[in-house]
């Protein structure tokens, strides 16, 4: 922008709920266009006073208020929010009161992309989000392209979008939130990898959450790219209103059908974007190519895939892009082998769709699960796994919703109840895991729950599992010594 040039921004009473990473990077970006920004936050504390300082003294036209989440500054032309803020807020129902729209950031990002813009491939779901992104961002890479996985990870998309660096194409992470709050975006082509239970506290119910996770399918150009063995996701596509010749796009652990993408004789393989599909299917990469090759991990690097295929990539870049990927920690994370048993680190899943996913790459398991239920009840989870289970090792708070659906559903599996909280406790969980396993066992670490109640995140919960498991490694050693 030029020196001077009037933006149609300027001047305007931009009102941002949330001091976070998102709400820093709107403040930033709308004061550099000319708005008149003011930052609300219910938060008062040390570190709530030294942000807003640095975000005052380094953004002209930014003032922050805090300990006041509720009232709407006077003047206000536009809410924007981060994406945890809920619907009923009080914030939000003044500015409904007053007239005044509230957006998310991701909206905003959409709104200040330049004429040129690099498209969107966008993915959204109840499990494996980050993961397919990332998957995505390598597959472009090696495609020569250049990108960014933005969104719900990385770099704030407001940064990317208003950003000197161009970009050939976006890898794009939407949460359910994030899409709530983001009504203009159309993306080139959009995954939506699965819907189970989640959120429903923020959503206000399972209607309402999955109708915030179709929207990622509004006004796609080329391909709606859905779940085959989850048929609510392509109820979303065709439920959504895309432009004239955008295609629905399966994706299968199967054989794939025309127009699908899927596995044959452990060969990745399109059927959608090949000439003659009702006969032919072009390769793409083998299993072993995906990192970790889990069952639920091969279906995200379909969805990859087919995203990078409906934005022209070629075959190779495809196997090359997964070769390539590494998974973030904590993630179906292989430790260790103690006493030929395997040790698996998958703490990121926080609910019972994701612990689901995990189990099912395994058998026979001991499975260490709890922590925060979050209004999850576990009687499908277990009664879909218990033939894989050896023993069970529960702890965190709600760890008794999920004792009493092993009661009911796989009352023969031995469970070790922790009833404590201490540091110590994920090496007592780790150790008692140890004695139900026998030799080929996987030992699990897929809590089906949220970390707060013992662990600051799941990435704590995940490194104190590992901590744990090397102890026992060495104590194994020293016992053979």
């Amino acid at each position: 922008m030029g020196s001077g040039q009037v933006t149609p921004w300027q001047g305007k009473n931009i009102t941002v709920a949330g001091l976070g990473v998102s709400g820093i990077s709107a403040a930033r970006a709308l004061a550099g266009l000319g708005a008149v920004v003011t930052v609300v936050d219910g938060g008062d504390g040390e570190g709530h006073r030294a942000r807003a300082a640095e975000l005052e003294a380094e953004a002209k036209g930014v003032t922050v208020r805090l300990g006041d989440a509720e009232t709407l500054p006077a003047g206000t032309d536009l809410v924007v929010t981060s994406p945890g803020w809920k619907p009923d807020s009080p914030l939000f129902a003044a500015a409904a009161e007053a007239g005044v729209d509230v957006v998310g950031d991701v909206e905003i990002a959409w709104r200040l992309r330049g004429e040129n813009a690099a498209p969107w491939l966008a993915i959204t779901g109840t499990n494996g989000k980050t993961t397919t992104t990332q998957m995505l961002a390598s597959i472009l890479r090696a495609a020569g392209l250049k990108t960014a996985a933005v969104g719900n990870i990385g770099t704030p998309i407001i940064d990317v979008v208003t950003g000197e660096e161009p970009y050939d194409v976006l890898a794009v992470e939407l949460s359910s939130y994030q899409l709530h709050w983001a009504p203009s975006v159309r993306a080139h082509s959009a995954a939506v990898l699965n819907l189970a239970p989640d959120h429903l506290d923020w959503h206000g119910s399972m209607e309402a959450y999955a109708a915030d996770k179709g929207r990622i399918y509004e006004g796609n150009t080329i391909a709606c790219v859905y779940n085959v063995a989850d048929p609510a996701t392509e109820r979303l596509v065709e439920e959504a209103d895309v432009e004239e010749g955008c295609r629905a796009i399966g994706f299968t652990l199967g054989a794939p059908g025309p127009s699908m993408l899927g596995v044959v004789d452990g060969i990745l393989v399109d059927r959608a974007f090949v000439e003659n599909r009702q006969k032919n299917a072009q390769e793409l990469a083998h299993v072993d190519d995906v990192n970790p090759p889990a069952p639920h991990n091969i279906a995200n690097a379909l969805a990859a895939a087919a995203l990078a295929r409906a934005f022209g990539v070629e075959p190779r870049a495809v196997r090359d892009g997964l070769r390539d990927f590494r998974p973030d920690a904590h993630r179906v994370a292989y430790v260790d082998e103690v006493d030929g048993v395997r040790y698996v680190d998958d703490s990121k899943a926080t609910n019972t769709h994701a612990a689901e996913a995990s189990l099912a790459a395994f058998e026979p398991v001991v499975w260490i699960a709890g922590g925060l239920a979050k209004g999850a009840t576990f009687d499908e989870l277990v009664r879909k796994s218990a033939k894989r289970l050896r023993g069970v090792v529960l702890m965190g708070a709600d760890r008794a919703l999920i004792a009493e659906a092993l009661a009911r559903h796989a009352p023969e599996v031995p469970v070790t109840d922790l009833d404590r909280t201490d540091t110590g406790a994920m090496l007592a969980a780790v150790r008692e895991a140890a004695r139900l396993a026998e030799p080929g066992d996987t030992v699990l670490l897929a809590p089906a729950c949220a970390s707060m109640d013992m662990f600051a995140n799941y990435n704590e919960r995940g490194d104190a599992f590992a901590g744990a498991v090397r102890e026992l490694a060495s104590g194994s050693a020293a016992d053979t010594a």
